[in-house]
Formats: structure tokens, sequence, C-alpha cells
């Protein structure tokens, strides 16, 4: 019973991270086979992620009514039928709206897991895994999708992703029914809630935002050529899914947490200088590992603290890190066109990353 909670918990967060990169993974050959630009190419992968973030807490308020495992059903059949819905036309307006049709489906796929493994397995071992599960398939279209040929593997691949996961959940045990579940008709924007989301927004939030422009800085300003820039990149994407994975050792260890926020401002601090290149290696490699530290003490810790809503905390605190993406993303972006050609940005993303350490909370 606990293995296939695990599967089908594991589903939904392999459903909610693959989605993410798809189209990203081919930008100039989906550019090319819609005759539009890449800024609207970007504007597929934006799509979904604005209605994925905008579900986070809708998504948990409906998990704690009627249960992870419905909820996480009805998330991945959306995903699979927008998915399957973007091959039928190949037109950019109607792509991009099934696309953020699918970042519902995600949305709700990625709170339901949460929740869902919580409820099924119930460590925060297991919250670790299903994290490194959700940034591991982030990372496995990067390698796949471009051997599908055509333009059509980005909606194909998320469509069977999405399908398998329905069969693997559906195959899965019901998540037991809590009781109390009208209490959460109560507002979940509980100030307890408040270090949590700051914890998942530098974390993961401030992560991503290193992960999008470290390969552009260091082409910039530390002359290295486009794979051995993307080679380092990569390993702040790559070793989150290790540092996630065991994320659930730190639980309860404000010491550690501290320690891995101070080494992810650090590590972004190293970035910015940008070389020797050695340096800059290990300065990803360091903000990978930190990244993934908080995961499992971030979900277990706001569930716990929200008991009558733990779906819908749970859903806060990632609605938190999904804004601080959105918003600090292009913000950082901005940085390359002052002087220090993003170095500026980085220097910020360091300090408010190293002082998140101020606001530990263990539970």
């Amino acid at each position: 019973m606990r293995g296939r909670a695990a599967a089908g918990g594991l589903a939904l967060a392999a459903t909610a991270g693959w989605s993410v990169t798809t189209v990203g993974a081919v930008a100039t050959r989906v550019g090319h086979a819609y005759g539009v630009s890449l800024g609207v190419v970007g504007l597929f992968t934006t799509a979904l992620f604005v209605t994925h973030a905008a579900l986070q807490v809708p998504a948990g308020r409906l998990s704690d009514r009627l249960g992870a495992r419905a909820v996480g059903l009805a998330g991945l059949a959306v995903t699979a039928a927008a998915s399957a819905a973007g091959l039928a036309w190949r037109e950019a307006a109607f792509a991009i709206g099934m696309r953020a049709l699918a970042g519902v489906g995600t949305g709700v796929s990625f709170v339901a897991g949460s929740d869902y493994v919580r409820a099924t397995v119930g460590s925060p071992l297991a919250q670790g895994l299903f994290g490194a599960a959700s940034i591991a398939a982030t990372g496995l279209p990067l390698a796949i999708v471009p051997h599908w040929p055509g333009w059509r593997g980005p909606f194909a691949t998320a469509a069977i992703v999405a399908a398998a996961g329905f069969v693997l959940l559906a195959a899965a045990p019901s998540d037991p029914r809590r009781t109390g579940r009208a209490a959460v008709s109560s507002g979940i924007f509980d100030r307890r809630l408040l270090r949590f989301g700051a914890m998942h927004s530098a974390s993961l939030g401030l992560s991503v935002v290193v992960g999008n422009w470290v390969v552009t800085l260091l082409e910039r300003n530390g002359g290295d050529s486009a794979g051995v820039a993307g080679a380092a990149g990569a390993l702040t994407l790559l070793l989150a899914i290790v540092s996630r994975s065991l994320s659930g050792r730190a639980y309860g260890r404000a010491g550690a947490l501290r320690l891995s926020f101070v080494a992810g401002g650090v590590a972004t601090a190293l970035l910015a200088v940008a070389r020797p290149l050695p340096l800059a290696i290990a300065a990803a490699a360091l903000v990978g590992l930190a990244a993934g530290v908080p995961f499992a003490s971030v979900f277990a810790g706001a569930a716990r603290v929200r008991a009558d809503a733990p779906a819908a905390a749970v859903g806060l605190v990632n609605m938190a890190a999904a804004i601080t993406i959105l918003v600090a993303t292009p913000l950082v972006g901005l940085t390359f066109a002052l002087p220090g050609e993003g170095r500026i940005g980085f220097a910020v993303v360091a300090a408010l990353w190293a002082l998140t350490a101020v606001v530990v909370r263990t539970v």
C-alpha cells in the first residue's frame, strides 16, 4: 500500500515538474514551426506558470475538502487533456491557451501530490523525495524532448506523462479522510506561515532566478563558452535533486537550515565574481545543494502549523515562491543592462538569500 501510495504521489510531482520545461527544451524549433519569435515562445511557459501559481491555494483548499487523491486525479486529467488538445492546431494563441489550461492541472497536481504523500506516507523524508521527483522531472525534458521529431514533442510528452501519472494514482490507495474539513473555510493567510513562505521563496524562488541567469552571467563576465557555462549552470538544478532527497534529515534542525541559507547567499555572491571558472563551478554546485535543504522542513512544517488545512497551507507557501520567481526573474534580467552586466542583480539575490537565515522556523 505504501509503495503504491508513493508511486502515485511521485507521479503527481513528476507531472507538475515535466510540463514546466518541455517548450524551453525546443524553443527555437517551436518558434520556427509556429512562425513566431522566441519572445512569443516564452509566453508558452509563462502562461502555464501563471495559472500554476494562481491555483496553489485554491488547489489546497480543494484537497482539504475533497481529499488529495481525488483532486490529484482531476489535475492529471486536465493536464493530459490540455496537452493533448495542443496537438490539434498549430496556432500560437491556441497553444498559449492550452498551456495556461495545463497550468491549472499542474498547479492542482503539485499541491495535491504533496498533501497525498503527507497523508499516506507521512514523513518529512517522503516530502523530500516528492520534491526531488518534481525537480528531476523538470530537468528530464531538456534531454528527452529534443529527440522528439517536429513541433509536437512538448505537448505529446506532457500528455503521456500526465496520463501515465493518472494510471499510477488511480491504482494507489485513497488518502485517509480527515475530520474537521469544514475548518478550511477560515482564512488561510496565517502569520505563522510567513516564515515558511520566506524560506521557500529564498530556497526555491531565488535558486530558480539564479538558474535562469547564471549561464548568461558566466558567458558575459567569465568569458566562458555557452557549453561550459551551460554545464556549470546545470549544477544549480541537478544537485538540488540530491539535497531535496535528503532534506527530510534537516527537519527540525534550525542550525542546518540556517547554514543552507547562508551557503546559498555565499554561493550566489561567488557566482557574481564569475572567475576563475573552477570557483564558478563550485559556487553553482553549492547553489544546487543549498536550495534543496529546506524543502521538507517548509512543506511538512506548514502542514503541521495548519493541521486544519494542511494542503492549503502548502499551497500558500508554494505560491510565495512562485510569485518570487515571476517578479525577480525579469528584475535580475534588467540588471544586465547596468554596470557589471548582472552582477548587481546577483549581489542583491545573494543578500536576500543569506538574510533569510534569520527567519528560519522549525515548527
